[in-house]
């Protein structure tokens, strides 16, 4: 618990020094003597503050020590001219003018309301006088209106975040606010809060304008609050006066507003006069929490402040029983200074002196002091404090950069969540952070209004007992109790049935009829208007459903149909390579493939490449390379001809069925009746988004009316919504089948009302349940449940054969006859060459015995043994160097001498 009076941080003796100079500071700020020894007057501060208020007497008393301090360390003296005004707007002004006129100040200081500010800033801006405004709060656009306008205290934009923070610590969606309806609070502070809590998730819900402390009354305050009382959610945000404050928790506490279950958390509009609060106000707040302007104590400058702030305010009101100084005070000291330094070297005129409290840098009772186009710096750092009994405990701090702390010290450990702070009291006594919201209990359950009528009764159907007792059940009420059990909290609930189409029944939850609306809603924009919805929990879509026709169409081409167009291909293109890796290997040895011309040729090359796919034979071969290729390439077509043949009986043989309707246009341009629950959203879409003429559009109250209906071509088409479709086909499993587009729209889901703080928790319960596989099993099993036994003259024939079932034929034969091609195309290089180096060989082996003969005799005589040789045949010599004694015949590179 905070001490009021502890001063930390001294050993004894220097308490002892800080004591004793407190006192000689006092003696000589009161004596008359030293008002004017040893000090230059450089000019006076005119003062404008409520005497009698809380914040006027510690601006006043923190101001006299602020020019005792500066006079004491720059042996300058400046005047302080103090005026009343007793919080009126227009004895402020009379002030002001008073000062400006007869005193013949250069800076006018205090001003602690917008509407003060605002006025006397008027005045100095006519008399070209530096208005210092102390004010709470003012528009941002104050100092570019009022050029001689300085604002000495921070903005509040700051504080709105660190409300948010907290709101979003704890999950709350949703807030209630209230505000004393000033100007300010409206324009500026609210739009600062409503953005800073869209960036946590949460919103604005409701609020609630008091008049201004000085007009509200007990009645206007009473029904105000009686008002948010009805209203979800239970956490309550207070921006105003301490005076309003007290009016409205002492209200609060007589409502029962203060108990279990409610969250109240006030800005620093109030908890900045905590330290000065009396017990029995604070006690009446009792588990408030609320965020409050930092200023560090530590430093040893602010502790003999507070001191001798103690001294003064004891000596000049002593019917005040809390001593302590706050955040006005330290703004007020800081504000004076800041004047007082720019005045400190006599300028010459207030325009300058402007322009030096302007830019005016020092570091101030606690902290930092610098003006941005004449407005003081937003506060960075905030303190969180929970009002506990009589008194007040500080949890700890939060800042932008670092979230909630418990010290300024250890910024390490940190938390975007609050719980860091430890326990926290909330009104009512529980140590459990309460909802924010008043959750049903047994006594006053969830009325949850159902439709009595659906169509589908597999969804919804309310049945009665012989006791006239009503129950429920279908698959929305599984997907329900499903959702609720993931809920971390117990939610009792009574279903009603209602007699009532669903945009009705969807009424009734804004009418506060019914609390919510469980079944087989389609969530609508229209319906959207009056509540809000969950997450669906089935696919959204409307599905025209047609009876089923013997296929008529495109039998003339029926015979294509046993491949797809890309096995057609494929197999057309094997077979041709194939035909031609035969015609290469067997050209050589068959004359028939090397005669007749080009044309011829191909002509052969083809009918050799599908002679191959439909004979058994084949033909002869005279390579085992193309034997090997035919007998895998027979093998193959062996299996795609069986395969086609059996595909295509299974097509002539088996009834073919397609829908009746192939698409929409049909029906509109056929004028045919369709059918559809009139009950639900589906006959108004098809003739606003659709087309449908409304004359064309049968009502249907009942599942079982579809069939017969279809069947007997009462209506040509059926259009039902994506899950009622899933269940109407696995009903009525033959002659009736789903056809063209699916339209995007509707699907199931629980309905609230706006602003529900339940509705979060149920979309997120019903993620959960569809993440597990729950909801997929409901569906299994609401679908697995109806029975349909199917005949085989009515099953779908077989479906056209791709490349994906013979792929790996298709890449065996394929492989097969590439790797001979490649076995023959070296082979046939392996001869050419191996003949070529035995050639040139018998060449040289001629031209060497030459050589030898002519070094052995003369010419003459080699040319006469050349002609005996010629002469008498004797051919042995030359001859057994020639390819013929090594090859047995002429080869085609050899040239004939004969």
């Amino acid at each position: 618990m905070k001490s009021r009076s502890q001063v930390s941080g001294h050993c004894p003796h220097c308490k002892k020094w800080i004591h004793f100079s407190s006192f000689m500071a006092m003696i000589l700020l009161f004596s008359p003597a030293a008002a004017g020894v040893g000090a230059g007057k450089i000019g006076g501060i005119g003062v404008i503050v409520d005497n009698s208020s809380r914040i006027g007497k510690e601006e006043i008393v923190a101001m006299r020590l602020a020019i005792h301090d500066f006079k004491n360390r720059t042996n300058r003296q400046l005047d302080l001219h103090v005026r009343d005004s007793q919080s009126d707007p227009v004895l402020a002004v009379f002030s002001a003018r008073n000062l400006i006129k007869k005193q013949k100040v250069q800076a006018i200081i205090g001003l602690q309301t917008w509407e003060e500010a605002s006025l006397v800033a008027e005045l100095g801006c006519k008399a070209r006088i530096p208005i210092i405004s102390l004010a709470d709060a003012a528009p941002p656009w104050a100092t570019d209106r009022w050029q001689f306008l300085v604002r000495a205290s921070p903005e509040k934009h700051q504080q709105m975040k660190a409300v948010a923070a907290v709101i979003g610590s704890w999950g709350w969606r949703g807030i209630n606010v209230i505000y004393e309806d000033t100007n300010i609070a409206a324009s500026e502070i609210i739009p600062f809060l409503a953005d800073a809590l869209r960036e946590v998730g949460s919103e604005i819900k409701h609020l609630a304008a008091l008049p201004p402390s000085s007009a509200v009354n007990s009645s206007s305050l009473s029904d105000q609050l009686q008002w948010l009382k009805g209203k979800q959610p239970r956490v309550f945000v207070v921006h105003s006066s301490l005076s309003m404050a007290e009016s409205l928790f002492s209200k609060a506490n007589e409502l029962g507003m203060m108990e279990k279950g409610y969250v109240w958390i006030v800005t620093e509009s109030i908890t900045n006069h905590v330290h000065s609060m009396n017990s029995s106000l604070i006690s009446s707040m009792e588990g408030v929490v609320g965020v409050k302007s930092f200023f560090s104590q530590d430093e040893a400058r602010f502790q003999v402040f507070d001191l001798q702030f103690r001294q003064m305010f004891r000596s000049l009101y002593p019917k005040e029983d809390n001593l302590e100084p706050g955040i006005f005070a330290v703004q007020a000291y800081n504000a004076v200074w800041s004047v007082a330094l720019a005045m400190e070297d006599n300028t010459k005129s207030t325009q300058e002196l402007l322009e030096r409290i302007e830019f005016i840098d020092f570091h101030g009772l606690t902290s930092r002091i610098k003006f941005q186009r004449r407005s003081l710096a937003s506060q960075s750092m905030f303190q969180i404090v929970n009002m506990i009994g009589r008194s007040y405990r500080e949890l700890g701090f939060w800042s932008e950069e670092s979230g909630f702390s418990k010290n300024t010290i250890d910024r390490d450990k940190n938390s975007s969540s609050m719980s860091i702070l430890g326990q926290i009291l909330w009104p009512g006594g529980p140590i459990s952070t309460p909802r924010g919201w008043e959750i049903p209990t047994t006594e006053t359950p969830l009325r949850i209004g159902v439709p009595l009528n659906a169509t589908f009764k597999q969804f919804v159907s309310v049945t009665e007992d012989d006791g006239g007792n009503q129950s429920v059940s279908g698959f929305s009420i599984e997907v329900f109790e499903a959702v609720r059990k993931h809920l971390n909290y117990y939610l009792p609930y009574k279903f009603i049935p209602f007699d009532g189409t669903y945009d009705h029944l969807v009424e009734q939850v804004h009418l506060k009829i019914f609390d919510a609306v469980v079944g087989d809603t389609a969530i609508l924009s229209k319906r959207w208007k009056h509540a809000d919805f969950s997450h669906p929990y089935t696919e959204p879509g409307l599905v025209m459903i047609v009876p089923e026709q013997v296929e008529t169409s495109n039998r003339a081409w029926l015979f294509m149909k046993p491949f797809t167009k890309a096995m057609w291909v494929l197999t057309a293109a094997i077979t041709a390579y194939n035909g031609f890796i035969l015609w290469l290997l067997e050209r050589n040895r068959n004359p028939e493939l090397m005669t007749g011309s080009i044309m011829n040729q191909m002509g052969t090359l083809v009918y050799l490449s599908f002679s191959t796919l439909f004979s058994m034979h084949g033909g002869r071969q005279h390579r085992n390379l193309s034997k090997l290729v035919m007998v895998v390439w027979l093998f193959a077509s062996l299996v795609i001809t069986t395969s086609y043949t059996a595909n295509l009986t299974s097509m002539l043989t088996v009834q073919r069925l397609e829908p009746t309707v192939v698409d929409v246009e049909n029906l509109k341009s056929t004028n045919a009746i369709v059918g559809c629950s009139g009950g639900s959203f589906v006959a108004n879409y098809l003739v606003n988004v659709i087309g449908i003429k409304p004359r064309n559009i049968k009502n249907i109250t009942s599942a079982d009316e579809y069939p017969p209906a279809l069947r007997s071509g009462e209506i040509a088409a059926a259009f039902i919504e994506a899950p009622y479709a899933k269940l109407f086909l696995a009903q009525n499993c033959k002659g009736f089948v789903a056809s063209g587009k699916t339209y995007k729209v509707g699907g199931f889901g629980f309905v609230f009302p706006k602003g529900s703080p339940i509705l979060p928790d149920i979309s997120e319960a019903i993620l959960e349940v569809t993440e597990k596989g729950e909801l997929g099993e409901l569906e299994n099993k609401l679908i697995g449940s109806q029975k349909c036994d199917s005949d085989a003259d009515t099953s779908e024939a077989g479906s056209s054969l791709s490349p994906s079932s013979f792929w790996v034929l298709f890449l065996i034969t394929g492989s097969v006859s590439s790797v001979c091609l490649v076995i023959f195309i070296a082979k046939e290089r392996l001869t050419y060459l191996y003949n070529y180096l035995l050639g040139h060989m018998a060449i040289w082996r001629l031209i060497s015995a030459v050589m030898r003969s002519w070094r052995s005799s003369r010419c003459d005589r080699f040319s006469r043994r050349i002609s005996d040789v010629e002469i008498n045949g004797n051919v042995e010599h030359t001859t057994m160097h020639s390819p013929k004694i090594y090859f047995g015949c002429r080869m085609p590179w050899q040239r004939n001498y004969r």
